[in-house]
């Protein structure tokens, strides 16, 4: 008489598999709260000790009383590609904020905008949400939607004058997304930055 096979001594049982699952979740929700933090200090545009807490808060509330699909962190973080990706923002952030405000203080100068659409390259849920936060913080830009389905972020753009500044704001988007990949993304999405067409054939 065969009875049913004896599971491997070192198989993970059921317990083992739920306590992953739990450790997983909790990782996300950390991260994600991480991440709430980082986005309030910077709306406040300074880090100080109360910004800190506010922060913590109010991602704890959002996290609690508005629950967001779950987003998996399958990535790796990368020290020396996240100080890159800092150090190049700051540079854009101090560079945009100075070309805006010649723009305000510019007599009788009205600037044209653009909406256009960059669909990214590796179009997950948590990759379209720091593109589309580390885009929106630059000023001159602002994302007006993201389809989720096509991995499409549709931004206005601020002082455009021809197609060429549009294929710039595209490819600065396209920049942003490989730097927020190198930083924080997986084996896989590498991969796929390496895989797919050159940025600037980038279209929806």
């Amino acid at each position: 008489m065969t009875g049913s096979p004896e599971p491997a001594p070192d198989a993970p049982g059921p317990a083992a598999v739920v306590g992953r699952g739990r450790v997983g979740r909790w990782r996300d929700q950390a991260v994600a709260l991480g991440w709430l933090v980082v986005v309030w200090n910077l709306l406040w545009g300074d880090i100080n000790w109360a910004n800190l807490v506010g922060g913590l808060l109010v991602g704890a509330a959002v996290l609690v009383f508005y629950p967001l699909p779950a987003v998996s962190f399958g990535g790796r973080l990368r020290p020396w590609a996240l100080l890159a990706f800092a150090g190049r923002f700051a540079v854009e952030l101090v560079s945009a904020s100075l070309h805006v405000a010649r723009i305000a203080v510019q007599p009788g100068y009205r600037p044209r905008g653009a909406i256009i659409g960059v669909r990214l390259r590796v179009p997950t849920d948590l990759n379209l949400a720091l593109t589309a936060e580390a885009v929106s913080l630059v000023p001159g830009t602002l994302i007006l939607e993201v389809d989720r389905d096509s991995g499409t972020l549709y931004l206005h753009v601020l002082d455009t004058h021809g197609p060429g500044d549009l294929d710039v704001a595209r490819d600065r988007t396209l920049a942003v997304e490989r730097r927020i990949i190198r930083a924080v993304g997986s084996t896989t999405e590498l991969r796929r930055l390496d895989v797919t067409s050159p940025e600037k054939g980038t279209r929806p």
